[in-house]
């Protein structure tokens, strides 16, 4: 584009503004059945039956669909996705207010066909749960416990 045309750059950058993380991630946690049964519109791309939940894009027909979920972009989504969004409580903690909580990662896999979910498969967000990490003191202790242990059986 040129140099004269910022107000034309801006029209088009916020007409080409896809959801964000968060956004989609509440989709996610409402009802992603209902987004992938919608109602027929004919203004939107394949008259809104061929919708990609974790890119939030409509897509012309489910070829156009099942070739997109082999892509990077698909793939780089559901892998932006794993961790949970960031919130409102996140930033207060980053401030000093309350103790920081390590975000959760997530299983995420991409959503089942049309075929799938006729048949009644659902979409799958699962919740990886991690070990507690001792912290470096706790460890610390934890080794010299064991260390200790070691020297009375020897005896």
């Amino acid at each position: 584009m040129h140099s004269g045309d910022t107000h034309l750059r801006r029209r088009w950058r916020l007409r080409n503004r896809k959801k964000d993380l968060d956004e989609i991630d509440a989709d996610l946690k409402k009802d992603p059945e209902k987004l992938l049964k919608q109602e027929i519109d004919l203004d939107k791309p394949g008259f809104a039956q061929f919708y990609c939940i974790h890119c939030a894009t409509y897509y012309i027909n489910d070829q156009a669909l099942q070739a997109h979920f082999r892509t990077k972009v698909h793939k780089r989504r559901l892998k932006a996705l794993e961790i949970e969004p960031y919130t409102i409580e996140d930033s207060l903690r980053a401030a000093g207010q309350g103790s920081f909580v390590q975000p959760q990662k997530r299983k995420i896999e991409t959503q089942p066909s049309l075929a799938e979910v006729d048949g009644g498969k659902r979409i799958k967000v699962d919740t990886i749960m991690e070990e507690e990490k001792p912290a470096k003191q706790e460890l610390s202790r934890v080794k010299a416990i064991a260390d200790y242990k070691k020297v009375l059986e020897q005896l």
